[in-house]
């Protein structure tokens, strides 16, 4: 705890301070970190005394609650910050014919969920995990700054790819990999297209108020449990983290929001998101099921990020000329409210985030009948959405990316 000793003290610096960057008060924030640190250390302290000596591991596995708590607590303080500096830096996301919002709003929450994050990974960090943790961190800060500039200046594709596939090698290099095939570098391959498609397909589904951080709660909460369940404790504890951040921004993205992620913040969760699936490993399950858990978890940006492709190529438009074509843009088409959407949106996302749960822990034949049947179950609603699409015809409203 000494990382946490270090802050704390920092944080008792400005507590009760009337410290200002620029014209915005510092002081209440402080304030909030300087609780938030001294309850994690106590939390800590108490739950020591209750773990037995001879089981090292169950402290390991208890790490997830200060985490989860560090993490939501430091979002939650730091969100209306990143809000304000947003607006007097004029990062904002404008009215445009692809989004459904009709005034400017700040776009840096994404740093709020990036330093929660890793304020919360690096507290309670295993000696055992550094290299890959470190990593990690690395990957995770290289995509959080490159999606500032994106935010700010509008970078090109290309420039974005790139940075993406950098932050993947990183992870890569040390130790983070797919292992499906024997070859190295198909894995290594699989690997870099993975992580980057998932970075990306969370930045899509990031076009309506609270439905990139709640399906990226979503999904890590299954996955803590899932990692649990297991017994991997680096898994778990990236999950808490990155559960906790996205919760505690999610109480300002909520409709009706009152800020953004952006690309900073859909990068980081997307990036961690992707190195969750490909670390989770299940000892007494077949290759042939323990696939299906990571897509099941991430179904809804797997499936949104793969419909919006097929029918930008089916009506020849440019992959990166973005659109009304998502799943929660036919889902308002159809009359619903925000609100009713993504209700719809996050129960989608926990049934098959329960489904993955029980292919997970049931018997390998059981696992593989259930687990076709949702993936049947997904090819179903993709073929429908992409037939309803091509009756009711284009939709008009399109954007540059």
């Amino acid at each position: 705890m000494l990382s946490a000793r270090i802050i704390y003290q920092s944080a008792s610096f400005w507590n009760g301070a009337d410290r200002k960057f620029g014209h915005y008060n510092l002081a209440p924030c402080c304030k909030r970190l300087h609780g938030l640190l001294f309850g994690a250390s106590r939390i800590r302290m108490l739950l020591w005394p209750f773990i037995p000596a001879y089981t090292e591991g169950m402290d390991a596995s208890l790490q997830f609650i200060p985490i989860m708590i560090v993490g939501f607590g430091a979002a939650l303080c730091l969100t209306p910050l990143t809000r304000q500096i947003a607006m007097r830096l004029g990062v904002t996301a404008a009215p445009n014919r692809r989004n459904i919002h009709s005034q400017h709003v700040p776009l840096m929450g994404g740093a709020a969920i990036y330093i929660a994050f890793v304020m919360s990974a690096l507290l309670f960090s295993p000696p055992d995990h550094l290299l890959e943790l470190g990593a990690i961190v690395a990957g995770a800060t290289l995509l959080a700054l490159i999606g500032y500039l994106d935010d700010r200046r509008h970078l090109s594709p290309r420039i974005r790819l790139l940075v993406m596939t950098l932050a993947a090698l990183v992870a890569t290099a040390a130790g983070v990999q797919i292992r499906l095939f024997n070859s190295d570098i198909i894995d290594i391959a699989l690997t870099l297209f993975w992580i980057v498609a998932l970075i990306n397909a969370v930045n899509w589904i990031d076009n309506m108020d609270g439905l990139a951080a709640g399906t990226a709660a979503i999904a890590a909460g299954f996955f803590l449990l899932l990692a649990l369940t297991q017994q991997q404790i680096l898994v778990s504890m990236l999950a808490a983290a990155i559960f906790g951040s996205a919760i505690g921004f999610l109480i300002y993205n909520f409709n009706p929001s009152s800020t953004f992620m952006g690309d900073m913040g859909a990068y980081t969760l997307g990036f961690v998101l992707a190195i969750l699936a490909i670390k989770l490993k299940f000892a007494a399950q077949p290759l042939n099921v323990t696939w299906m858990v990571p897509v099941f978890v991430l179904a809804l940006p797997i499936l949104d990020m793969n419909l919006a492709i097929v029918t930008r190529l089916l009506e020849r438009r440019p992959l990166m000329l973005a659109a009304k074509d998502h799943i929660s843009h036919r889902l308002l088409d159809l009359g619903l409210s925000q609100r009713k959407t993504l209700a719809l949106l996050y129960l989608f996302s926990l049934a098959y985030g329960l489904i993955a749960l029980i292919v997970s822990r049931a018997e390998a034949d059981a696992a593989r009948l259930l687990g076709g049947g949702a993936l049947f179950a997904l090819l179903a609603l993709f073929c429908a959405l992409v037939f309803a699409r091509w009756r009711r015809g284009p939709a008009e409203d399109s954007a540059a990316l």
